[in-house]
């Protein structure tokens, strides 16, 4: 959940590092720090409570000389959000500094015995307990720094990505990991180590992903980096060969473009990122869809008994709409778990499972563990990211990347859209193998999927309407959003977005559930956001905003263009083209994002840092 960031090199570290801090702000914004060894060799500590515009600030008299630094971005685990437990942090002699994403589960007993030995602790955090650990199986098994690191990594349990100097050997940077991403930048005569690629790129295109349990030792080369200059061995001394990858990213997906916020840029980029995602998959011409991850594997989805989805927030709402389109095309029953409950619930897997994990940036805490468990039971694993080079789709058997691009906005959008696209074509392959769908529908849904993303245009054509009214609901502080059949996790997911960015408590039914309970709360006070195409259940949804206007309640309602019935009652119409009921989520999600947006923003919110929330949860 936190950011980290090191250089070592030939240039000043402190811009480098700060910029590349701004980059991964997405990930926390607690607290803010950044260590660095001058050329006097000091080593120096800097950090503040809040962005880290606060650092910033705090540092600007400061001595912030050195060719070598590392920084982090904090999203507060142990101990609360304060300069004290802002990382990094000094073992007790401040001779060596750490940063550190994770969380050790163990750090209460490591903790112990090192006070037992007379270490003193400054913070309330796991990672100085970490830090001293390392200080002291240094100094007491009288081995050097890496093997320090890889001796006291065996002792701890838990998760974590770290970064190390040493002021005694201002020349090296160590960095390790197991369950938090690491990547290594491979620049001329200069190193970069960050969280993910995005504040790399701005340098170098050549990177290696570091793995579970592996330690990095970056000592920059005098004639120009190769990758036998750098030095990776397991925790148990394993020395494993550096694998160069290159980076498919661009610094301009990293600015916003003239956009206020990046989550409004994300919206507005859907019509193109869904066309990227479809690119090479989708061949309108020839009514076709080609997804190599299944055509790879394509035994597998015939012969599966059962297929399980598992993902978290907004990529487990996007697994519900693929249970739909599985079970109505390829007639295979589908289950969709939480990864936080499927982990510990011991779920019955079966060797002939296939086991769908949903990710945007593939190193979802949660999401890995559960394909872990699935996989030591025989399972098939098949994933869905974005973030080529991800922990999840490295561990997964195949799967299929959305190629959107970086997500900025802390509130996924244009991941979301591409997760249904993908999770929709890969029902459609699977229907059409076991000719459980027809030719004509199988057709049909092709070629609306090459409509959609102009038809998204049309939709965002309606976004300074949407912005008018929601001024309406500044002080709102309470909705409900129904839907039904396909649209029901939409509803799910625009409430999620609410929540999210406006702080206002928002929860989503199926519309025939509000009888059970929620028509309880139904008032004038109590906005309802009706998501209601012209599709299969649309009479029955009329109804049900009958219900609701009977009872005075202000109805907000997402209708297909041609609507003529929920116009007439509804209090505020957003209208969405006419497509395959399957894809009506991909139209219909879009003004519930830009609602939400636009309340946020007249609520004065932080729209793309929300509070207490950071993009990529990488712990539990």
């Amino acid at each position: 959940m936190c950011g980290i960031v090191g250089y070592i090199g030939r240039r000043q570290a402190y811009p480098i590092l700060i910029k590349g801090l701004h980059r991964l702000e997405y990930r926390g914004y607690d607290s803010a720090g950044v260590a660095l060894i001058n050329e006097a060799g000091q080593l120096n500590i800097y950090k503040a409570k809040g962005k880290v515009s606060e650092l910033e600030s705090f540092a600007a008299d400061k001595d912030i000389n050195g060719c070598i630094g590392i920084a982090h971005t904090r999203w507060a685990t142990h101990g609360e959000p304060n300069t004290q437990n802002a990382h990094p942090h000094y073992s007790e002699s401040e001779r060596l500094a750490i940063i550190h994403n994770g969380i050790i589960e163990n750090y209460a007993v490591l903790k112990a015995g090192l006070m037992k030995e007379g270490y003193t602790f400054k913070s309330d955090t796991d990672t100085e307990v970490l830090v001293q650990l390392i200080e002291y199986t240094q100094l007491n098994k009288h081995v050097d720094l890496k093997t320090a690191v890889q001796l006291a990594l065996q002792q701890v349990i838990g998760a974590y990505a770290i970064a190390i100097l040493d002021k005694e050997h201002p020349d090296t940077l160590i960095a390790a990991r197991k369950g938090s991403p690491l990547v290594v930048g491979i620049g001329e005569n200069e190193y970069f180590l960050a969280s993910d690629a995005t504040p790399i790129i701005e340098y170098t295109d050549q990177v290696i992903y570091i793995e579970d349990e592996e330690v990095v030792v970056l000592k920059p080369s005098a004639t120009g980096n190769q990758p036998s200059d750098i030095e990776i061995t397991t925790i148990n001394n394993v020395t494993k060969t550096p694998e160069i990858k290159r980076l498919e990213l661009s610094l301009s997906q990293l600015e916003k473009g003239g956009y206020p916020h990046f989550m409004l840029k994300e919206i507005f980029e859907q019509p193109r990122t869904l066309t990227d995602s479809m690119r090479g998959r989708v061949n309108v011409r020839q009514d076709n869809i080609a997804l190599s991850g299944f055509i790879d594997n394509k035994d597998r989805f015939l012969n599966a008994k059962r297929i399980i989805i598992t993902a978290c927030g907004t990529s487990w709402h996007a697994g519900l709409i693929a249970m739909y389109a599985i079970e109505e095309f390829a007639q295979i029953p589908v289950e969709v778990e939480y990864s936080s409950e499927f982990r510990y619930r011991k779920p019955v897997i079966n060797k002939d499972d296939v086991v769908i994990a949903i990710s945007q940036s593939g190193e979802t805490a949660d999401t890995l563990a559960a394909i872990q468990l699935a996989k030591s039971k025989g399972a098939f694993i098949f994933s869905i990211c974005n973030v080529i080079g991800a922990s999840i789709p490295r561990m997964s058997d195949s799967g299929c990347y959305t190629h959107v691009g970086p997500e900025i906005g802390v509130a996924s959008t244009k991941a979301f859209t591409a997760q249904v696209a993908a999770l929709t074509m890969l029902a459609l392959c699977i229907g059409r193998e076991k000719k459980t769908i027809s030719k004509e529908q199988f057709v049909s849904v092709v070629r609306e999927l090459g409509q959609i993303p102009q038809k998204i245009e049309r939709v965002l054509e309606q976004n300074t309407r949407i912005a008018d009214f929601a001024k309406t609901f500044t002080y709102t502080q309470n909705f409900i959003y129904l839907g039904r059949g396909y649209n029901f996790p939409v509803a799910l997911e625009g409430a999620l977005k609410l929540k999210e960015i406006s702080y206002i408590h928002a929860e989503g039914y199926p519309a025939a559930e509000m009888k059970h309970g929620p028509i309880a709360l139904i008032s004038q006070e109590m906005p309802v956001v009706v998501v209601a195409p012209h599709c299969g259940t649309y009479e029955k949804i009329v109804s049900n905003i009958q219900e609701i206007k009977a009872r005075k309640g202000r109805v907000i309602a997402v209708v297909s263009e041609d609507d003529v019935q929920v116009r007439k009652i509804a209090d505020y119409v957003i209208e969405v083209p006419a497509t395959e009921e399957c894809l009506t989520p991909l139209l219909t999600v879009i003004p519930l994002q830009l609602l939400a947006y636009h309340i946020a923003v007249v609520k004065g919110c932080d729209v793309d840092q929300p509070r207490n929330l950071a993009k990529s949860v990488t712990v539990e």
